[in-house]
């Protein structure tokens, strides 16, 4: 047997064990299994650059890959990144921000003004080609998945912010279905003013809590 098709069995083996524990709940064996692949992932890269020389730099990458894996739960692979350079194209001079966050996941990152009127949940049309773009990306790649999280500032009372957030994070889920993302794959809350982003006691702050974010991720399971 290679070096290469022992390291795989190995991790193969440290999958199987991570992902099939008993008494876990959904989170946890998300994680054990992002932790599997992360180790499988891990010990192709060990072995590849360790030559024939010794198995341990494969097993180094497998742990090294485990780690990684369990951090999240999600993959970063080659279509998020090109999904990140795409959106930020589309974005570009929005005021959106698009990023990879910690945990591997694309983040899209909406202010209220850029996308919405004071007060309003409807959408402003120069979002329309961001929203796009977003829509091209998750149809082409039918195992992600999509959170959209609604925000308000401080401003008015909990009866107007809830619902306010929560109708924009409608808003944004209703484009990318009506342009072929699949509804069940996008999962929508209002926050309304709660998770600020800056301070609540300046027009700059509360400009910046009126938000929209959008989270789009390749689960490891």
């Amino acid at each position: 047997m290679t070096m290469l098709q022992r390291s795989l069995a190995a991790a193969a083996a440290l999958s199987l064990v991570l992902g099939g524990c008993a008494n876990m709940n959904q989170s946890q064996t998300a994680t054990a299994q992002g932790a599997g692949i992360g180790a499988a992932a891990g010990a192709v890269i060990g072995a590849l650059t360790a030559g024939g020389n010794t198995g341990s730099s494969a097993m180094q990458g497998a742990a090294l890959g485990a780690a990684v894996g369990a951090a999240g739960g999600y993959l970063w692979n080659r279509h998020l990144e090109q999904q990140k350079q795409q959106m930020q194209q589309a974005s570009a001079g929005t005021g959106v921000q698009v990023s990879q966050t910690a945990d591997n996941r694309l983040k899209i990152g909406v202010p209220a003004d850029a996308g919405f009127s004071t007060g309003s949940a409807t959408l402003n049309p120069r979002m329309d080609p961001v929203l796009e773009q977003l829509a091209q990306g998750l149809v082409a790649n039918p195992g992600e998945t999509v959170q959209v999280l609604g925000f308000t500032d401080s401003t008015g009372s909990d009866a107007v912010n809830y619902p306010l957030s929560t109708n924009r994070a409608q808003t944004v889920k209703n484009f990318l279905a009506s342009r072929g993302v699949p509804a069940q794959r996008i999962a929508v809350q209002g926050l309304g003013p709660t998770q600020p982003v800056a301070s609540n006691a300046t027009a700059e702050g509360r400009a910046m809590n009126r938000r929209v974010e959008i989270y789009v991720a390749q689960p490891a399971h």
